[in-house]
């Protein structure tokens, strides 16, 4: 019977121990972990930005009308000099035609006042001989000199009165000159804002009948960079940047130009970053959004940590007030005897998902936990829950 109680006794006991032995491996905490390895880290920084020729003319008219002809639409490629455009000519024509008819009258005019001016010149020069021999009064030889000097004054006021209308006439030819809308330079129509019969008016303000990119081979990216940011970029950083139209795409470009004016829309300061592209194969169009990102610093063949280490915690349940308190600054935990340890660490630049890692207590090829997979205790209900 005593044997009997040994051996119920011992298997209890074995039970106890084995049933002790799987609730602490069932309990323990369980980690995912990630090896530190090699590789390149490149620091971005993103933004936002409008695809926009190098040079975009706008082209106005300086005079008022009816549009009479219009030589180009959208897309057309147009020359330096080139007719794409005429507004009526008839008023200023009429213009011209009674510029030049005044002009007339006032070189007729000038001719008769220096006929005057002969005549009066002849009769003074003739009454100071008569009043030498005594023939008239000098009152008479007086007003012969006060009628030349007359004449002189209306020779000069004749020449300015063709001059005037000198500068009528052509200001009224440079005005029939203007109907004939011309592009400035070589490139491609983007926008005709005009249609055959509509009337401009140039009164106030000069508006705008064509919208002309210089060159759509050559394009530039205005982007609306964070003041948190502007402090990193540099002149000639490469950008990589992409399109809604060409998702597959990864175009390039360069930082052209960092400009100091701050742009401020409901108090959040951002800075336009100028990025010139190369377009040779004309897939970027004036207009698109791109999405860029600046290459600010470039590493590669250095030790890297994953970001989701350094963002790790211990679960509150397995700290200790002490481990809490030697958590301040940047560090990853590890499995040293399958418990986790805190290691501090130096970190450099980051990727969003990669760390460089300066220095610290540990190197390539050691795992670090990255995730908790043990699941946490939650507090049994004592009683119905208030919402």
């Amino acid at each position: 019977m005593k044997k009997i109680l040994f051996v119920i006794a011992g298997i209890l006991l074995i039970g106890t121990v084995a049933f002790a032995l799987l609730r602490n491996k069932e309990t323990a905490p369980k980690f995912r972990t990630e090896r530190i390895g090699r590789g390149e880290i490149q620091s971005t920084v993103t933004a936002t930005g409008t695809v926009n020729p190098v040079v975009n003319v706008q082209v106005g008219t300086q005079v008022s009308g009816t549009i009479k002809d219009i030589y180009a639409d959208f897309n057309t490629q147009v020359k330096k000099g080139q007719l794409i455009a005429r507004i009526d000519p008839a008023t200023f024509e009429a213009q011209v035609a009674q510029a030049r008819a005044n002009l007339f009258s006032a070189q007729a005019n000038l001719e008769k006042a220096e006929i005057t001016r002969a005549d009066a010149k002849r009769t003074m020069e003739r009454s100071r001989e008569l009043v030498q021999r005594g023939f008239i009064a000098r009152s008479e030889l007086e007003s012969a000199e006060t009628n030349y000097g007359t004449s002189v004054a209306q020779v000069s006021a004749a020449k300015a009165q063709v001059a005037q209308t000198e500068a009528a006439l052509k200001t009224a030819g440079i005005n029939l000159r203007y109907t004939r809308i011309i592009s400035p330079v070589d490139g491609t129509v983007v926008s005709r804002n005009v249609d055959v019969g509509q009337t401009v008016a140039a009164s106030f303000q000069t508006p705008t009948l064509f919208t002309i990119a210089r060159d759509l081979t050559r394009m530039q990216i205005n982007s609306n960079v964070a003041e948190a940011d502007i402090g990193r970029i540099r002149m000639d950083q490469p950008v990589e940047f992409t399109v809604d139209a060409h998702p597959d795409i990864t175009f390039k470009g360069r930082v052209a130009q960092v400009r100091n004016a701050p742009i401020t829309v409901q108090n959040v300061v951002t800075y336009d970053v100028v990025i010139n592209v190369d377009n040779s194969d004309l897939k970027l169009k004036p207009g698109m959004t791109a999405n860029i990102s600046v290459v600010v610093e470039n590493r590669e063949n250095i030790i890297r940590v994953p970001n989701a280490a350094l963002r790790f915690r211990l679960p509150e349940e397995g700290k200790k007030g002490a481990e809490r308190q030697r958590e301040r600054g940047k560090g990853v935990w590890v499995l040293e005897n399958n418990k986790p340890k805190r290691v501090k660490v130096t970190t450099g630049i980051s990727d969003g998902a990669y760390t460089e890692l300066v220095s610290g207590d540990i190197g390539e090829g050691r795992e670090v936990i990255v995730e908790s997979l043990s699941r946490e205790k939650r507090p049994a209900s004592s009683g119905p829950r208030m919402f």
